[in-house]
């Protein structure tokens, strides 16, 4: 190589390595610079300098063809990369990426790939963690501490690149052979280098990861290398960049160059070394303070005392976020970890997001993204803010589509809070809030479409094929509907009416009926999709009701609350549906076979019962009758306080009103034994919690006969009257301790 040539070994993601690399490169003025990158996405590099570029951001490259194959290479302030780019721009000098380009990568068979990680998994323990073998020589227990001590956190200044240099070189001095992949690697670098340094009259800089450096330096003929790249897997690729978060920065993240503690990080690289540890202790102090904890300024004096002190005693070059850790913990803390544990996230990993130049080249998705949003004129912010919406107007409507099509591809940039239950069907609520990641997503959903439109559809048709489960099923079909892809929609009824005719599973059958009722519904806003349904639902609530006396036998507990709840949910769905008087009345006429089905599970026939009651199928005087023969003394007590659940949970106020029931309940209750009464009191609980505070009083009115006259074939003890006044308020006051506001 020619002597111009200057190789910088550094470490991804160091703020320590990206502060001596950008003063060597003031002293250097080179005329280019090398970085180790995918050489095809070059064209890419200067966007880096713009300043709209907030990182941290990340190069993305996919294959042309599929894009679900891609790759990401992150880029945080604190990169060497990064810094090494900007400052390329500022001084005008060539910039351009030197590995293997991403068409080799993204090209690479699955074979070949698992060749790979097979030889990485052969190699020498050195090769793959050089740094953990440096610091096992030091006497350190780990590469991340010794590495800090040495570059990232020490103040001394002096060669740092060429210490790091002789330190890899002596490390692969006994090195094996290297995976036929690095040593492609370093053989497209030498040859990019070699190219440079013929072209530029100048100082060549080449930034590198570490290990690299050896290999780099070593001279070898240009046919050896061109040998090593033939034959080298190729594919068609795309690249641009997309916005990154910290703690996708975050090893955590299972990002494998990642940092422990990206927020320390950046600490390190925007402070300088006399004020790094107060302005940290400082940061913690405010992070406290916000959370509502007192911290005194004398605190954080001791804390940083404390601070220097352990980095001395572990002769430390200066307070790692470790000993600040500690001393944080000591100090500002009072000695409490979960205070801490509190607070560290936010710390030491951060929630910062990066945001990409207005020029970039997007993937197709995000330019569709792009257009829609002018389009429908929603502006992607990072704060939550409310959205209504009204599907009576076209921009509602348009609106409303793209944030559903966006939730199919599992982009939720909008959460809907209320689909309009409480105000008719025309109106919808949402919650609006932009992540940058949602970018990303967008990229990974490629391989379903070049469209927003086209990618959902594809998405939720692949999900819809995959789905065994029949309400699942359906409430795939009502997102497609209700995101106005006719395709999707089609393709789900067709795979609905397959699975429903071949099922006879009363709880799968009940569990299609609330999502193909909200179909119906939204067919008034949403007009050509849910007439497709008009006849199925009706076919399936017959086979439900078919159904449901077998699925209904002997239960036990799970089970049962699970089919009382899709019994409930499917009971609301017929009625919201309001299917034809036929299927309705075969529906109720299997409920009323459960309350004479012997082998009926207690809670079932009791919910069943609370529908027909509610449906003034049941008179009041019969339902009394039903309740004093289910909750008589010869019931075993887990029947009838299955029965009792089953009718009145969720629906208790109705005792306030019908005197026959409350004596109903009222004689099973004098039933109780004391055992019996107490191992009853949770349900009684459960069952009369969805009572508001003044629910409770009337209930308690009626009990103690101040407006009824008492209940009907009971008689109050004598002095009752002045028994509740006496403890009316002690138990107004137990009632309402957990009653709802």
């Amino acid at each position: 190589m020619a002597g111009d040539v200057h190789l910088f070994g550094i470490r991804h993601h160091g703020p320590g390595s990206a502060r001596r690399l950008v003063e060597a490169l003031d002293a250097l003025q080179p005329v280019a610079m090398l970085i180790e990158g995918p050489a095809d996405a070059s064209d890419l590099l200067p966007m880096l300098a713009s300043p709209e570029m907030v990182t941290p951001v990340a190069l993305l490259t996919y294959a042309e063809d599929n894009p679900a194959n891609a790759s990401f290479f992150p880029f945080a302030a604190y990169s060497p990369e990064y810094q090494a780019a900007c400052w390329a721009v500022r001084h005008g000098a060539a910039l351009r990426f030197i590995d293997l380009p991403a068409s080799d990568r993204l090209g690479a068979s699955a074979a070949d790939i698992a060749g790979e990680i097979a030889a990485r998994s052969e190699e020498d323990p050195v090769s793959r963690d050089p740094i953990g073998a440096l610091a096992t020589a030091a006497g350190y227990d780990d590469g991340e501490s010794w590495w800090s001590d040495v570059i990232e956190e020490n103040p001394a200044t002096g060669p740092v690149f060429a210490a790091v240099a002789d330190a890899m070189a002596a490390l692969r001095a006994d090195e094996k052979a290297v995976s036929t992949r690095e040593a492609a690697r370093e053989a497209h670098m030498r040859i990019e280098i070699a190219k440079a340094a013929k072209e530029c009259d100048g100082a060549v800089a080449v930034v590198c990861g570490a290990w690299h450096v050896p290999a780099l330096a070593e001279r070898r003929s240009l046919a050896t290398d061109r040998e090593l790249l033939k034959g080298r897997p190729k594919t068609k690729i795309k690249a641009t960049w997309a916005p990154w978060t910290a703690p996708r920065l975050s090893r955590a993240s299972g990002y494998g160059a990642g940092v422990v503690a990206p927020g320390w990080c950046a600490h390190l690289w925007e402070t300088h070394d006399g004020d790094r540890v107060a302005l940290w202790l400082a940061k913690v102090t405010r992070v406290l303070r916000d959370r509502g904890h007192f911290v005194s300024t004398a605190s954080v004096i001791e804390a940083q005392r404390l601070g220097v002190a352990l980095a001395a005693l572990r002769e430390r070059p200066s307070p790692g976020f470790e000993e600040l850790r500690q001393a944080a913990i000591a100090c500002l803390c009072n000695g409490e970890r979960a205070m801490w544990n509190d607070i560290a996230a936010e710390l030491l990993v951060g929630a910062g997001v990066g945001s990409i130049p207005s020029a970039t080249p997007l993937a197709p998705l995000l330019e569709d993204l792009q257009r829609q949003q002018k389009a429908t004129r929603l502006k992607p912010e990072a704060l939550e803010r409310p959205l209504t919406l009204d599907l009576r107007s076209e921009s509602g409507l348009m609106r409303s589509t793209l944030l559903h099509r966006l939730n199919a591809l599992d982009v939720p940039w909008g959460r809907l809070t209320d689909a309009g239950r409480s105000r008719g069907t025309f109106r919808e609520n949402w919650q609006l809030r932009w992540e940058p990641e949602f970018a990303v997503r967008l990229v990974e959903n490629l391989l379903y479409g070049s469209t927003i439109m086209e990618a959902a559809a594809g998405r939720l048709i692949e999900a819809m094929g995959k789905e065994s489960e029949l309400g699942a099923l359906a409430g795939l079909v009502r997102n497609a509907m209700i995101a106005d892809l006719p395709g999707a929609t089609e393709s789900g009824i067709a795979a609905l009416e397959t699975k429903a005719a071949l099922t006879s599973d009363g709880q799968s059958l009940l569990d299609a009926l609330p999502p193909m009722a909200d179909i119906l519904r939204y067919g008034e806003a949403r007009a050509g999709t849910a007439q497709h349904l008009a006849a199925l639902m009706p076919r399936i609530v017959v086979q439900a009701a078919l159904a449901l006396p077998y699925a209904a036998r002997n239960l036990d507990v799970p089970a049962a609350a699970k089919l009382r709840g899709a019994i409930l949910a499917g009971d609301a769905a017929i009625q919201l549906a309001q299917l034809e008087t036929d299927v309705v009345a075969g529906w109720r006429a299997a409920l009323t076979a459960l309350l004479h089905d012997g082998q009926a599970t207690r809670l079932i026939a009791g919910t069943a019962a609370r529908l027909l009651y509610e449906a003034e199928l049941l008179a009041a005087d019969h339902t009394a009758d039903l309740l004093a023969r289910m909750l008589s003394p010869g019931t075993p007590i887990a029947d009838a306080a299955g029965f009792f659940e089953g009718f009145f949970e969720g629906a208790g106020q109705r005792l306030i009103h019908d005197a026959a029931l409350r004596g109903a309940v009222d004689g099973w209750l004098l039933s109780l034994d004391d055992d019996a009464f107490t191992a009853s009191l949770p349900l009684f609980r459960r069952v009369f919690s969805a009572l508001d505070r003044n629910e409770r009083r009337r209930l308690m009115d009626a009990l103690f006969a101040r407006n009824s006259g008492g209940a009907k074939g009971y008689r109050l003890i004598a002095d009752a009257a002045a028994i509740w006044q006496q403890h009316e308020a002690r138990v107004i006051a137990l009632l309402n301790a957990g009653a709802p506001r």
